[in-house]
């Protein structure tokens, strides 16, 4: 089945693109806000929700592409269809010059509103946990 393409954007209270960065493409970040906790080995990444020693998930994906400070891209292992991808990007505001992170993300139709109610979770755990 073919997968729907999510696009959300999101203005950043910050100006320090280092720090952004760094947020949305090292473990430590991405633990921050996007997965309870976060490794990497090389070019794969180990996402996990809950505990490790009580009911959790752990889901691993390969990084596809990571451009300093401009986006970081990856694709979940467990996916069919190699057309999907998780993409982070940083680009500036055209009018408010600000920093804005644009989320892609592929869900299928009847998950579309599951997955869009997710990120902006996700995105509210940013928010509180690191200020952006």
């Amino acid at each position: 089945m073919n997968k729907q393409t999510i696009r959300i954007e999101r203005e950043l209270k910050s100006s320090s693109l280092p720090i952004i960065w760094n947020i949305i493409s090292t473990p430590e970040g991405l633990s921050k806000w996007l997965a309870d906790e976060v490794s990497q080995d090389e070019n794969k990444l180990f996402f996990t929700w809950g505990k490790s020693w009580s009911h959790h998930e752990t889901k691993s994906a390969t990084i596809g592409e990571a451009v300093r400070n401009s986006h970081f891209k990856f694709h979940w292992d467990n996916e069919d269809d190699g057309n999907t991808f998780v993409e982070l990007r940083i680009e500036r505001g055209e009018l408010t010059n600000d920093h804005i992170l644009i989320i892609t993300d592929h869900a299928e139709t009847d998950e579309v509103d599951f997955l869009e109610g997710l990120w902006e979770d996700n995105l509210e755990r940013l928010h509180r946990t690191c200020g952006l």
